[in-house]
């Protein structure tokens, strides 16, 4: 069945035109009503139109969050268009292996990223048109600007399509550390949306802080499409910032606010802390990485029922709901699926599990996404019978929440950004001096856990930890960079040859 699925914002705009959709932190607080906002997508969308933009082509993103990037996302919806987000952390050399994996036709970038752009320019691409949100960001060969949008009409006739088109291309990656893009069709965002606004408890007059990058699932997923579907507020910020956070929940009627473990432990140091006001606040919810129980209890004593949740780019990201009366009751636990959501945990060989048996997070719905852009191995490998395979061990007790455990994968998250070991070694082991590497998680105070790269010279050299870091720099984004760098005479290996990393983590970690 095809519909006009993508018109979000038209729809909206029948429905409560008057209404404040967005909230620009960044030009005074202007406010943005969805009326606005969808005449706003439709001009971005026939921009993109006359640059033969078209159903299932490509539209990169290269910016800090920003209300033009929120009409790109919809005015791509419109026109059947997938929007492609680029983490703005990445190199020029990981941004252009992005491009050659997607193939846009656009490319949106911002004025920061002028310079970067310019290099990627340099290689071979897919794209046609580089669009420039604003003028300084122009360099030669000229871009275009996306201030040429104002010249055309807001009305465009949207493009009928499916539940199963795709929306988004969402880049997440594996223990390999090759990144995957997994697609985000119509249907999956919808499908989060309803299962957030239905178990969460969202309504029209709730107002979120969206500083949460536009490149994460989180941006885009948590609370902006959600408040949408319902006709709530989204706060535009740029990016993290801890005194505007306070400015914002003082002053700004924040209801709900999504953060990674990194910024509330900010929150929590900033002297602004203990004079604050968070009784508006009815939803504060850590993703993204390991949460420390004193960032809970922190919380819990200034009246604030605060809780993590579970997800991941595949699915969702939203997946469970723990009420708020069992937030103390149940410390840690992410409590029980969403409307439209199946789990279960399985053993080593497949097996079903039962209450208090740690297994293998198993999740099966309609926001499980289609699987991974041009990779039809590895999403056969991750979705099974219909059934995401999620790497991640979770519990469930005997009054049915669940509790996640711990992570099959080999994947280090700091600060809410994953950190993929075999391609921070890959990088290393290419440095003339390192003749063996290994990077492995420890823990702090600040990221949550970070990597430690553990280094064995070659023969007749000496390994300078700032000059390795110096060569992974010119590589890698900074924050896989690890945090040390250990020089050992030998990496320890189990009787099958393998690398033994658990040894590594008790002779160094302490």
């Amino acid at each position: 069945m095809h519909m006009f699925l993508g018109d979000w914002l038209h729809r909206r705009s029948l429905l409560t035109p008057d209404t404040i959709a967005l909230i620009d932190a960044e030009a005074g607080m202007a406010p943005m009503t969805y009326r606005a906002w969808d005449e706003a997508a439709g001009r971005t969308a026939n921009l993109l139109r006359s640059m033969d933009v078209r159903q299932g082509d490509r539209v990169a993103v290269l910016a800090m969050n920003c209300v033009a990037y929120l009409d790109v996302w919809f005015a791509c919806a419109k026109l059947g268009a997938i929007m492609q987000p680029l983490n703005y952390r990445f190199t020029p050399t990981e941004l252009s292996a992005l491009l050659d994996d997607a193939t846009p036709t656009v490319l949106i970038y911002g004025a920061e990223y002028a310079e970067t752009v310019e290099q990627i320019r340099t290689q071979p691409s897919s794209v046609q048109h580089w669009i420039a949100l604003s003028a300084p960001s122009l360099s030669p060969p000229a871009s275009r600007l996306f201030s040429e949008r104002d010249q055309f009409p807001t009305e465009i006739t949207p493009v009928e399509l499916s539940w199963d088109d795709p929306w988004v291309i969402c880049y997440t990656g594996g223990t390999t550390g090759t990144p995957k893009g997994a697609v985000l069709t119509h249907g999956n965002i919808g499908a989060n949306a309803v299962n957030t606004v239905t178990g969460w408890g969202l309504t029209p007059n709730d107002v979120a802080v969206l500083n949460a990058p536009l490149f994460h699932t989180g941006g885009i997923n948590v609370f902006t499409a959600p408040l949408v579907l319902i006709g709530g507020c989204s706060i535009v910020c740029k990016g993290f910032d801890v005194d505007q956070v306070f400015d914002l929940i003082e002053n700004a009627g924040v209801t709900l606010y999504f953060g990674v473990p990194t910024t509330y432990n900010a929150i929590q140091h900033h002297p602004r802390w203990e004079q604050a006001d968070f009784s508006r606040l009815k939803l504060v919810i850590s993703g993204g990485a390991p949460c420390p129980q004193p960032i809970f209890q922190a919380f819990w004593q200034r009246g604030v029922d605060f809780k993590t949740g579970y997800g991941l780019t595949e699915a969702g990201p939203n997946t469970f709901c723990l009420p708020a009366a069992d937030v103390q009751r149940k410390p840690g636990a992410v409590g029980f699926p969403l409307f439209y959501v199946d789990l279960k945990l399985i053993d080593a060989v497949g097996r079903e599990l039962g209450p208090g048996e740690i297994g293998q997070l198993l999740i099966r719905g309609p926001h499980v996404c289609a699987g991974y852009w041009g990779r039809p191995e590895e999403t056969a490998r991750a979705i099974v019978g219909g059934w995401l395979h999620t790497g991640d061990l979770a519990v469930r007790d005997a009054e049915g929440y669940y509790t996640i455990v711990g992570r099959l994968k080999d994947v280090i998250i700091s600060g809410g950004e994953n950190i993929y070991p075999a391609e921070v070694e890959s990088v290393l082991s290419s440095h003339p001096a390192i003749a063996e590497v290994a990077l492995i998680t420890a823990p702090d105070p600040h990221w949550g856990e970070v990597g430690w790269a553990v280094a064995v010279p070659r023969p007749g050299q000496q390994i300078n930890p700032a000059d390795v870091l110096a060569f992974a720099g010119e590589r890698l984004a900074r924050y896989k960079l690890p945090k040390q760098v250990i020089i050992a005479d030998h990496l320890p290996k189990t009787a099958a040859g393998k690398l033994d990393k658990q040894a590594l983590v008790r002779v160094h970690v302490k």
